[in-house]
């Protein structure tokens, strides 16, 4: 569902009639500046201990306002969840063009931070093919400071395609281009990222989603809607799709609406997806289906992991969503970083 249409007065009022008050609804703050860098365990404790001077009454104003800003939010974002590269057909093969470049990104707030982005956004662009399909990518170095490369993590390709420089390929260096082509084979939920001086140019934003659709669709549970969710902890501190709570977007579904989530921790941490009323579904690892599903309410997922879900939306109500590692979600300030909610209406 589009969520550039619903309004916040629609918002609240579906919060009004699940009976949730304005504070319970997405359980959420006002959070301090995100931090540029990955956070470090001094910030965690910095973020989680009360200020001296802040009364309950406080806490609870900052707690309020946080919401009031994510539902102000809804819909001013309609590329959170994804802008899909599209490619251009040559001779039968799928082409992409990617530009590795540096620019100041804003995790929320005005707050902007030195990112590493591809095409200009943090994630880059979701590059989404059929299984079969003959792919071409073109990746160009625009970086002024540094070379690069990239892997297509979860894809069985070439070895000379595989990204990684010095191993498989030379770096790309600045104003360099290097083209990588292969047959997707490795169905559903993979990423695409930098395999050089990559834990700082992958936490600094050259992450993506790469997806392969089924052609049998039957081998997949049936569903409504296809969100992805990418977790990081490196520009602008705990984010989900590039983004910090009370700036992410909510995922809004009908009554009855099976709703697909495909996690992939791009991080240096891991990160347990927490839903609040609705059970997640787990079919899918790493790509491949499981031999059994199961549900769950709380899903940790490793970085480098992608984890597929479905989520019935059978109840009525405005769900908080976020990671449980608490200190990556919420401080005395209200909630930030890893938080959004599901809205069933």
């Amino acid at each position: 569902m589009d969520v550039k249409t619903k309004s916040r007065r629609q918002f609240m009022k579906l919060a009004g009639i699940a009976g949730i008050g304005l504070g319970a609804a997405a359980c959420a703050g006002v959070a301090p500046a995100a931090p540029a860098v990955t956070p470090t365990h001094e910030d965690h404790a910095a973020a989680t201990t009360p200020e001296p001077s802040a009364t309950p009454v406080d806490m609870d104003a900052m707690h309020e306002a946080g919401v009031k800003k994510y539902l102000d939010n809804i819909g001013k974002d309609p590329g959170f969840y994804g802008n899909k590269l599209e490619p251009k057909m040559v001779d039968g093969v799928k082409e992409f063009t990617v530009t590795c470049s540096e620019i100041k990104w804003d995790a929320g707030g005005g707050a902007m931070a030195d990112a590493m982005a591809y095409n200009g956004t943090v994630p880059g662009p979701e590059i989404r093919v059929t299984e079969g399909d003959k792919v071409r990518v073109v990746v160009k170095n625009d970086m002024k400071a540094q070379s690069t490369a990239v892997h297509f993590h979860g894809q069985a390709v070439p070895n000379a395609m595989d990204g990684v420089p010095f191993v498989t390929q030379p770096p790309i260096k600045t104003g360099e281009t290097f083209t990588y082509e292969f047959t997707a084979k490795n169905v559903g939920s993979s990423m695409y990222h930098s395999h050089h001086n990559a834990a700082e140019q992958v936490t600094r934003g050259l992450l993506g989603a790469f997806i392969v659709d089924r052609k049998d669709k039957s081998k997949d549970p049936a569903y409504d809607s296809d969100y992805t969710l990418i977790l990081n902890d490196g520009v602008g501190g705990f984010t989900l799709n590039g983004k910090g709570f009370p700036y992410t977007q909510p995922i809004i579904a009908k009554l009855g609406e099976k709703i697909r989530i495909r996690y992939m921790n791009e991080g240096l941490m891991i990160h347990p997806m927490h839903l609040h009323g609705l059970e997640q579904l787990v079919f899918a690892a790493d790509g491949w289906n499981l031999p059994q599903p199961y549900f769950c309410d709380t899903l940790n997922i490793a970085p480098g992991q992608r984890w597929d879900v479905i989520v019935t939306a059978h109840t009525p109500g405005v769900w908080a969503f976020h990671c449980h590692i608490l200190n990556h979600a919420e401080s005395a300030h209200g909630m930030f970083g890893m938080v959004t909610a599901i809205v069933v209406k």
